[in-house]
């Protein structure tokens, strides 16, 4: 059974912005939760991407 969502926590999808301008092909995910009400804005983490084979920078997308 899943979890129902207590709280102010909410699931995002953060996105690679490299991989984007790169121009190849897939892309680099990871799903995690932050508080919306300390973070109203959107998260940006820095992330391995496997496709690039480095860390890049990764923004919430929605």
């Amino acid at each position: 059974m899943a979890k129902k969502s207590k709280g102010n926590r909410q699931q995002v999808i953060l996105e690679c912005t490299e991989h984007k301008e790169s121009g190849q092909p897939g892309t680099s995910r990871y799903i995690t939760t932050k508080n919306r009400k300390n973070t109203p804005d959107r998260l940006e983490r820095r992330k391995y991407n496997p496709i690039l084979k480095k860390v890049t920078v990764h923004r919430e997308i929605k």
